[in-house]
């Protein structure tokens, strides 16, 4: 069905584009980077003042605690904001999930954290696309399709996480158990400029390892020495000759080391995996632990493996398939063309369809230079991707099936 029915077009004329974009500029004003727990605990509260207008319940779930290797290889628990969750209907035959992020990549310090006009209708700031936006989005289809006649149904749980922006790594369990009997989901994060979604995502696994070895002198007795900086270099190298199609492996940073007139008993390696397949992560974890096994016995020290594949690799089966069609149809019926190509980036997207979840993860705003000052919004995309959105739903609502 590639054109509108009446009910249809009567639900995605209350989308009203000034309302969503007051919310953004509302919501980006406030500095929510990924380590400021007070600027999260503010937008979590604003958040959930909006979403209470939903006709479900709505809560602060805490974060699980999390494990970071500092410099000196000590491990230290590091907090995160708390989540917040809707349910909405759970009794309801068909469930789906949405999700999105509240935090960024700027800290509390950063430099950008103010809104500008870039252009008429282009928004530049902190969040505007990444993904504020997309919670604006959200939001409005959501509002939009509680007005449409097959709501009841439909019940649905959206997740807006604190730490998306680092993995996820206090919300991935609580994903995981929400993606559980969900017919499908929609994740916010921003689409290209011109419109084109992500669609296959690789993975992404982050390590630290830490090399204890055995200080000496480095002129008396140097060979009494076992150099941990020179294991880890060994293991960086060793590892970048892992990189092949199909995975890229960046040695990222070299912590550790001290005086020149000291042979090194400490040092970290961190490093960063990008799989396309779970034969690759399977595989990839088997040689990093072969290899450290090797880097101990070769240099005489000890090794300890920090971290995971926190991103699963995210194909398009054929349950996402079916989902990707029925965007791109409801696009045709909105006058709009809908297309999808691979990406190298990860987002939750990566972790629900782990879970058997058909996802659709870039169905935020049209916008551009994320992760930089330069960040925008193309403001005429709340209404058109909040439509999309909306269609979607009201569609897999109605079908009760992909």
């Amino acid at each position: 069905m590639d054109t509108l029915t009446d009910s249809e077009r009567q639900v995605l004329e209350t989308i009203q584009q000034q309302s969503m974009l007051e919310q953004v500029q509302s919501w980006s004003a406030v500095n929510s980077g990924s380590g400021n727990l007070d600027g999260l605990a503010l937008t979590a509260k604003m958040l959930a003042d909006a979403f209470s207008a939903l006709p479900g319940e709505v809560t602060l779930v805490n974060p699980e605690p999390v494990d970071r290797v500092l410099a000196d290889g000590s491990i230290k628990t590091v907090a995160h904001g708390r989540h917040l969750l809707v349910t909405v209907r759970p009794d309801a035959p068909t469930q789906l999930l949405f999700t999105g992020h509240m935090d960024t990549v700027f800290p509390a310090d950063h430099e950008f954290q103010k809104l500008r006009w870039l252009d008429d209708g282009v928004l530049n700031g902190p969040g505007v696309a990444d993904m504020k936006g997309g919670i604006a989005v959200m939001l409005a289809a959501l509002s939009a399709v509680e007005s449409s006649a097959n709501v009841a149904r439909m019940g649905y749980q959206v997740l807006i996480n604190s730490d998306e922006e680092v993995g996820s790594p206090s919300s991935a369990k609580l994903i995981t158990a929400l993606a559980q009997n969900k017919l499908a989901a929609l994740t916010y994060e921003p689409a290209l400029p011109d419109g084109t979604l992500a669609g296959a995502r690789g993975g992404s696994g982050n390590f630290s390892i830490i090399f204890s070895g055995l200080s000496a002198h480095a002129g008396r007795n140097p060979d009494d020495g076992r150099n941990a900086v020179l294991a880890a270099a060994d293991l960086a190298l060793r590892l970048k000759r892992l990189s092949r199609e199909g995975l890229s492996v960046n040695p990222a940073k070299i912590e550790g080391g001290g005086p020149n007139n000291v042979v090194p008993d400490h040092a970290i390696l961190r490093v960063n995996f990008r799989p396309r397949t779970p034969e690759i992560v399977t595989q990839t974890e088997a040689d990093l632990r072969r290899i450290i096994a090797d880097i101990e016995r070769e240099h005489e020290v000890r090794a300890h493996l920090h971290g995971s594949f926190g991103r699963p690799p995210k194909p398009i089966d054929g349950g996402a398939a079916k989902l990707f069609g029925l965007v791109k149809q409801c696009g045709t019926a909105l006058g709009l063309s809908i297309s999808w190509r691979s990406s190298g980036g990860v987002c939750d997207g990566n972790n629900i369809a782990a879970c058997g979840v058909p996802v659709v993860d870039t169905m935020g705003v049209r916008g551009g230079n994320i992760h930089s000052k330069d960040e925008f919004l193309i403001v005429e995309s709340l209404t058109e991707r909040a439509q999309l959105s909306a269609l979607t739903i009201m569609r897999l609502s109605e079908k009760g099936t992909l």
